[in-house]
């Protein structure tokens, strides 16, 4: 069986006046389905460019990036946002909740779009929000709810529409330790309970204990890939070694 995700040879350069800056460089990879991929790297790897690119919300400049089979680099931009919301959901360090709405009605909002009734609508959303702990939150808005709140409303919604794939940039970014190990619970429950597919965006190592593999990044490039189900690990680009202390002395 083909795998979920196949990207090939996807590379991403931006130009900044005179410079051209490479983002993403030539990384080839595949993600199975039910598969959660940690994307590891720090700040300026180019972990978060490669979400997007592969979430269909950023174009490469080479390269192809086949989902379900699709390239979805070469269709037009109003048949990848209708493939979107058939298909992904996404979890972002911001939780992007509109504020006016209330719990209830930010994570039923996605289903206003496939023509569902305002009754099943709002008996989705509460199943969702009672199932994370929010049933006594519905009427709330976002002014009114902690980060760790706002945050599980964010993945309820991007849960509503079973989507078959989830990316998550950063997700515990702005929470504490205690609410980031939550967070952290509640995702992995609600991903392997539905069998969906995760691809998270993280400089946290700590927050890998729970993925099937973790693709490390360095500029730009996947370093290494840890398949934590197998305990093997691939090496493409392995850090060159710190020189010692008296060598450096030295030159």
């Amino acid at each position: 069986m083909a795998p979920l995700i196949e990207i090939k040879g996807l590379t991403k350069k931006y130009r900044i006046g005179r410079e051209v800056i490479t983002a993403v460089d030539d990384v080839s990879v595949s993600i199975e389905s039910g598969e959660f991929v940690c994307l590891l790297g720090p700040s300026g790897s180019g972990k978060t460019t490669f979400l997007h690119l592969v979430a269909g919300l950023d174009r490469p400049t080479k390269g192809d990036i086949y989902v379900k089979g699709l390239c979805i680099n070469k269709i037009k931009e109003k048949d990848m946002a209708l493939f979107r919301r058939r298909f992904m959901a996404f979890v972002f360090q911001a939780y992007n909740l509109v504020p006016t709405l209330t719990a209830m009605e930010n994570v039923s909002m996605p289903l206003m779009f496939d023509g569902i009734s305002k009754f099943r609508r709002d008996r989705r959303a509460k199943e969702l929000l009672a199932q994370i702990g929010l049933g006594r939150r519905l009427r709330n808005k976002p002014s009114e709810m902690s980060g760790g709140q706002q945050q599980r409303v964010s993945i309820a919604r991007a849960l509503i529409n079973d989507p078959k794939i989830l990316y998550a940039d950063e997700p515990t970014g702005n929470l504490d330790t205690k609410t980031t190990k939550e967070i952290m619970d509640i995702l992995v429950e609600r991903v392997r309970e539905k069998g969906v597919t995760l691809v998270m965006v993280t400089h946290n190592a700590r927050l890998t204990e729970h993925a099937d593999r973790v693709i490390y990044m360095l500029d730009g490039r996947i370093q290494k890939i840890v398949d934590q189900q197998n305990n093997t690990v691939e090496e493409f680009f392995p850090e060159e070694p710190e020189e010692p202390e008296e060598a450096v002395a030295q030159n």
